[in-house]
């Protein structure tokens, strides 16, 4: 619960902050003056809304997920699985990729494409890394006995990683269908800036999966149940 609490905070923080820089007390009718940019009016509130919604939900299942865990541990005390080393490297290369995509979203605004392509491919090549890493990972702890049917810290190490290797794959592929579009034969074939609305939403998706990637492996290293017993040492 306390796991479910802490997020539906983050969410009420980052929606404040959102909605703060939405301007929403303006009254445009009464404006006058230079017409705003493009890619800053009206047509990118969709994306927005719709990747903020997807993200709170994927959110909300490792939320509930994490906080099951800890419960578990609790009720049921159990030693964690033994992360191998190449969860660090793992860790890295997701961190290198929203880096990598991040600097798309920065080449795409400014219309140049001399860092933009390597760092598409960067960012692509680091995610798959990530995936085949967590795989290696697998691999590794059911040859050490960790079975995903076995102990349930190994069943739960299984079901988190997998689901969040699943929402990689998934972004992984919204990102090539938009690769394949802006290299395809098109009126806006080609057209760099074309290509910012959707880097841009990949890039947020991307580092949102990050994060919850950063908070499941605290979990999983069992510093957020030593984090969560000292809140509530405090608290009571």
């Amino acid at each position: 619960m306390t796991v479910i609490l802490a997020f539906l905070a983050l969410v009420a923080l980052a929606a404040g902050l959102w909605l703060s820089q939405q301007h929403l007390a303006s009254k445009p009718w009464l404006e006058t003056g230079i017409a705003p940019l493009a890619g800053h009016g009206p047509g990118r509130a969709p994306g927005i809304i719709f990747i903020a919604v997807f993200v709170t939900v994927i959110g909300g299942l490792f939320a509930m997920l994490g906080s099951a865990f800890v419960m578990q541990i609790e009720e049921t005390p159990w030693e964690l699985v033994p992360l191998p080393g190449r969860v660090w490297m793992n860790t890295a290369l997701l961190l290198l990729a929203s880096f990598f995509l991040q600097f798309v979203v920065i080449s795409a605004r400014a219309g140049t494409t001399r860092w933009l392509r390597a760092s598409l491919i960067a960012a692509s090549i680091a995610t798959l890394a990530f995936l085949a890493g967590q795989v290696q990972v697998w691999i590794a702890l059911t040859g050490d006995g960790y079975q995903l049917d076995g102990t349930p810290a190994a069943s739960f190490f299984y079901l988190i990683t997998g689901l969040h290797g699943l929402h990689v794959l998934g972004g992984i592929i919204a990102l090539a269908v938009i690769c394949v579009r802006h290299t395809g034969t098109g009126e806006r074939a080609g057209d760099v800036k074309a290509l910012l609305p959707g880097v841009r939403l990949c890039a947020l998706y991307w580092h949102a999966l990050l994060a919850f990637w950063l908070m499941l492996f605290a979990l999983l290293q069992g510093w957020g149940n030593a984090f969560l017993a000292l809140c509530r040492a405090a608290v009571s």
